[in-house]
């Protein structure tokens, strides 16, 4: 440890640790990451918001009934249903977005930790170590050389390691998911739209045959219900809307478990990785 290359290693080493720790305790990361966790979070809420939005009106649908009496047979029947399929794929996309949500809560409140003063102090204080005993050299065991390197190390691998996640999360989002996600929200907002005054209009009509029927008595039949009650187009229209909402849905869900699943699975594997090389170096 005592040729001019070696000292050079350890100057250089030794300014690095400090330029990190400077830039860990002014938390310049740490704000760009939590910026960026915050307007994830955001998105995520918001769309959870509509998906519960849709869901709501899914089981309005479902619930209005309507009453005909084909031949004098009295029948209900709620053209609704036919969203069951849809409504069950919703249900499902606003658990994925409560998990999406709940994820970036988790790294929100995990920047905070690692930005605390108890952990800079921690890592602090196993970098000053590390250098202490580099330098030192072969004065101190070599075992403990090591032991303290890849302590101060993983600390502030882990230290960065979150922030730049969200950094990294956000820039993905930019680059291949924004379009994604703001077209399929806003069309599943339309289609909210479209499925409550379709509901509007049924109950509206469906209460125009009620009273319709109240004042033909026994005369009413089938051909008077079904000119007051399109069915048929009721049916058509509810397709149109489930198709719509599936289609967005699923965009929606490919967008966050990309963003807030995978891709933090995939860093975290990159940085397990890294840690081992470390481990084996």
């Amino acid at each position: 440890m005592s040729s001019v290359p070696q000292k050079l290693r350890l100057a250089a080493i030794t300014l690095i640790a400090i330029a990190a720790l400077t830039i860990a305790q002014l938390q310049l990361v740490d704000n760009i990451g939590r910026d960026y966790t915050e307007s994830t979070l955001k998105r995520a809420l918001v769309t959870f918001g509509i998906a519960r939005g849709l869901n709501g009106v899914i089981s309005v649908a479902q619930g209005t009934q309507v009453a005909i009496e084909p031949a004098g047979i009295g029948l209900n029947f709620a053209p609704g249903q036919i969203l069951q399929p849809v409504n069950d794929l919703i249900e499902r996309f606003s658990w994925v977005m409560l998990a999406a949500s709940t994820s970036l809560g988790i790294q929100r409140v995990s920047i905070e930790m690692i930005s605390s003063r108890g952990y800079m102090l921690t890592v602090a204080s196993f970098v000053a170590l590390s250098l202490l005993l580099a330098w030192l050299g072969a004065r101190t065991p070599v075992a403990l050389r090591r032991i303290a390197g890849k302590i101060a190390i993983t600390l502030l691998l882990i230290r960065f390691a979150i922030p730049v996640m969200a950094i990294c999360s956000e820039g993905l989002y930019a680059a291949f998911l924004s379009s994604q996600y703001e077209k399929s929200a806003q069309q599943l907002e339309q289609t909210t739209t479209s499925i409550a005054q379709i509901n509007r209009n049924t109950a509206q009509e469906a209460q125009k045959s009620e009273s319709n029927s109240l004042l033909q008595g026994a005369r009413r039949l089938y051909e008077s219900a079904a000119a007051s009650f399109d069915i048929q187009g009721r049916i058509e229209q509810y397709k149109q809307a489930a198709s719509d909402a599936t289609e967005h849905a699923v965009d929606l869900i490919v967008v966050f478990v990309l963003q807030t699943a995978i891709f933090p699975l995939l860093f975290l594997w990159g940085l397990l990785a890294l840690l081992k090389t470390i481990a084996r170096h």
